[in-house]
């Protein structure tokens, strides 16, 4: 295979517009918790809901945090699954008061997750969490979630590489998570890696027949230098050095769309998309002046109000656009919002084994990519048991 080379291998971004949408989901919801929800499965709902007696709008993604001394649910030392980069409280982090928000919806009240439930509604069915870290951080969290309310019940984890599935034996309930940063297939020719925009039937394979599938991606379109996943882009059968980050997860992600229109039975299977996490670099973004850091290093409280004053991922417009193209559109779990309020949650630099060089450098070391377990994926896990059962 010969690949081509030189400034013809790339894409001017400004020859391909992305459609900027705005996602309007609407729910109704008692007054004392929701109700109805498990219906509601589309995005881009733009007219107001009915309203009836005794009930509200509700929208489960615009609200803002409170300080909720009951939570977190569980703690690190007690969930062996957490992963070093997730685990704050072991490597170090001094503070705990970001364990303790609680997300309140404008307009109604979050049910609160009962990890015996979720089990007992999920027997004999599986959960497939698809994506990248922050799809594994999700995973984690949910599985330390349910192992809360059932810590004596038998379990089994086989982890591997894409697949890593954690059994609750008891209830016959497999909880995965398959790795998959771009969704589309990835593979190594003639020692280069190429990134197929327009394939996917490797992975795909491995999530057929599971009962509930939540994929997201996003973060690795973006990476470039020693952090980039590929060599070539191939798509249409050209290869590119590089193109449009944004066309190029866009193009990726159409191809993922039309998969799941094409092979999953959406009367045997739910399908979610989570939403882009944002990360939290540029304190300016949320104060003008005052920072410890140049990053999330030293932040320990939420933002307050229901809007993030820095900007909105790029890439959501993508996936906004990709969700409204497919013919039954996946359930976005639209955490981005929610998400740009929580500066406090990232492990900063109590992420792993750092040397004592790193953590005295936290402006080149912090991660204020991932989260903290427990932390904000526990609000996610949430919200999408709240999507699933409510």
């Amino acid at each position: 295979m010969a690949f081509p080379c030189g400034s013809s291998c790339y894409v001017v971004g400004s020859c391909f517009s992305i459609l900027f949408l705005i996602v309007v989901q609407a729910h109704i919801a008692s007054s004392a918790q929701l109700v109805g929800l498990k219906n509601h499965h589309h995005i881009n709902q733009k007219r107001k809901p009915v309203l009836q007696a005794n009930q509200t709008s509700c929208n489960l993604f615009l609200g803002s945090w409170v300080r909720d001394e009951t939570y977190p649910v569980y703690h690190s030392l007690d969930c062996p699954i957490i992963d070093p980069e997730f685990n704050c409280q072991m490597y170090g982090r001094p503070d705990t008061d970001y364990e303790r928000y609680l997300w309140r919806p404008a307009g109604c009240e979050l049910p609160r997750f009962n990890g015996l439930d979720f089990l007992v509604k999920m027997r004999g069915k599986s959960v497939m969490f698809v994506g990248d870290s922050l799809g594994r951080n999700q995973w984690e969290s949910l599985i330390c979630m349910i192992s809360a309310a059932v810590p004596r019940s038998p379990t089994q984890i086989i982890r591997g590489d894409p697949l890593s599935t954690f059994k609750f034996l008891e209830y016959g309930v497999a909880v995965s998570f398959f790795r998959a940063p771009y969704l589309v297939d990835i593979d190594v020719v003639q020692g280069k890696r190429i990134l197929h925009l327009e394939g996917i039937s490797g992975n795909g394979n491995a999530w057929r027949g599971v009962d509930v599938l939540s994929f997201n991606s996003g973060h690795w379109w973006s990476h470039k230098g020693s952090l980039q996943g590929w060599d070539y882009m191939e798509s249409g059968g050209s290869f590119y050095q590089d193109m449009d980050r944004l066309v190029a997860f866009q193009r990726g992600l159409s191809t993922w769309s039309r998969w799941v229109d094409s092979n999953i039975d959406r009367t045997k299977t739910r399908v979610f998309f989570q939403a882009i996490s944002p990360t939290h670099y540029n304190p300016t973004e949320w104060s003008s002046a005052g920072s410890v850091s140049k990053n999330c290093y030293g932040e320990t409280a939420p933002l307050g109000g229901e809007t993030y004053p820095g900007a909105y991922p790029d890439q959501m417009r993508v996936v906004q656009g990709v969700m409204r193209g497919m013919s039954t559109p996946a359930y976005l779990l639209d955490i981005t919002t929610l998400s740009e309020l929580r500066k406090d949650g990232h492990p900063s630099i109590y992420s792993g084994n750092l040397s004592p060089e790193q953590r005295a450098n936290p402006d080149q070391s912090a991660d204020c990519s991932h989260w903290c377990l427990p932390g904000l994926p526990d609000t996610w896990n949430q919200l999408f048991y709240t999507a699933l059962f409510f």
